[in-house]
């Protein structure tokens, strides 16, 4: 089950996942597989890694709002595994991305983690605001449901 809330330019939800931290921590960090199960996004690339050799900047290509779309992320891998954040550092739609995905093993259960996601999108482009909360309320959704059955299914 994923639950929502929403609040006026960020979503967040929710959802419980059949996979330890570390294998949620694992898919969420392999960027360049995201075309092959996040909706909307046609390629990533990984253009900085970080001393450890995860993705520190990538880049996006996308298709969201009915355009194509192309942004960088900074990440932040200070919490891993069990969080990590991102940042926009150059969008041509986007004046403002940031992100976290949080990863809280259950107690009861070695193998289950609650996932929180969290995004906030301010746009560059005008569009009406109940259209685009709207927008951002099926992309969180959708990218919480994708990534549980990424992980689940792996």
């Amino acid at each position: 089950m994923v639950t929502q809330v929403s609040k006026t330019e960020e979503r967040t939800v929710q959802a419980v996942v059949a996979a330890t931290a570390e294998q949620c921590f694992a898919v969420a960090m392999d960027l360049e597989s995201y075309p092959e199960w996040a909706h909307g996004i046609t390629a990533a690339t990984i253009t900085e890694r970080d001393d450890q050799g995860r993705p520190r900047v990538a880049v996006f290509e996308a298709e969201s709002f009915g355009r194509r779309t192309r942004y960088s992320l900074v990440y932040d891998l200070s919490q891993a595994p069990h969080r990590i954040s991102w940042n926009l550092v150059e969008g041509d739609l986007m004046r403002r991305i940031d992100g976290v995905y949080s990863f809280v093993p259950s107690a009861d259960a070695p193998d289950v983690t609650e996932v929180t996601y969290e995004l906030a999108i301010d746009l560059a482009v005008p569009m009406p605001g109940f259209v685009k909360r709207r927008a951002e309320g099926k992309i969180v959704s959708a990218a919480l449901s994708e990534f549980r059955a990424r992980v689940e299914g792996s």
